[in-house]
């Protein structure tokens, strides 16, 4: 799977492309490749200028639409079909693990992360297949969430964790919130690990966590209940 990013800040991705799992499914595996390409290098004024003024007037810069379009262009250019063009924005649809799993069927992405007030309308309706927000809040620009979607979705890519089981079983797979998890030693500062899980029945592990998910999703995120079809 492809992912190509418009940014301003290519040099934010460096370590996030060779780090950890994505590093791992990018540079070993060959599972995902992750482009970056700057803005900035299409802009056609002296000073590589990509902002300007709103019309209309207030506060703020707003991406003027040449240089992106142009860098549009350059990614596609050798290309007989149309990837999916997706802009980092907190007026789009809220990133979830289900939507995560529909982006995972993509061959090729390209993201846009814009900065300042935004970027010219006439480009969303030009080259934006969807606005994707990671959340009902502003951040300063579009890098962080970028990251935080190609994470969310090329982890669901065949091969990139070790087992399919990885991510089926995690919080949000079927609605609920993951079990509670325990590991070596038994006893931590008068703290056991639940007698159900050294049992090795697994039946009963199973039933376990299952109530567990339940209890942690009434407890911590109650919302999620009854929203399955979200996930």
């Amino acid at each position: 799977m492809k992912f190509d990013i418009m940014t301003l800040f290519p040099e934010m991705f460096e370590t996030f492309k060779h780090s950890s799992i994505i590093g791992r499914a990018a540079d070993k595996k060959g599972i995902i490749e992750i482009n970056t390409v700057n803005i900035r290098d299409f802009s056609k004024s002296k000073q590589k200028k990509v902002d300007d003024a709103p019309y209309g007037g207030g506060m703020g810069m707003i991406m003027t639409f040449q240089p992106i379009y142009d860098t549009y262009l350059h990614i596609t250019k050798s290309l007989d079909y149309k990837p999916k063009v997706i802009y980092m924005s907190p007026q789009g649809r809220v990133l979830t693990q289900k939507l995560a799993g529909e982006l995972s069927e993509c061959e090729h992405i390209i993201i846009l992360c814009g900065h300042y007030e935004g970027v010219d309308e006439r480009l969303i309706e030009e080259i934006v297949d969807e606005e994707i927000s990671i959340g009902d809040y502003v951040l300063t620009g579009g890098e962080l969430p970028a990251m935080v979607l190609i994470d969310s979705v090329a982890r669901l890519l065949p091969g990139v964790l070790s087992k399919d089981e990885c991510y089926l079983e995690e919080s949000h797979s079927n609605g609920l919130l993951e079990y509670p998890q325990y590991t070596r030693p038994e006893m931590v500062n008068g703290r056991r690990v639940p007698e159900v899980l050294l049992s090795g029945h697994h039946e009963n592990i199973r039933r376990w966590r299952e109530e567990q998910s339940i209890k942690r999703t009434l407890k911590k995120r109650p919302d999620l209940l009854g929203r399955k079809d979200k996930f």
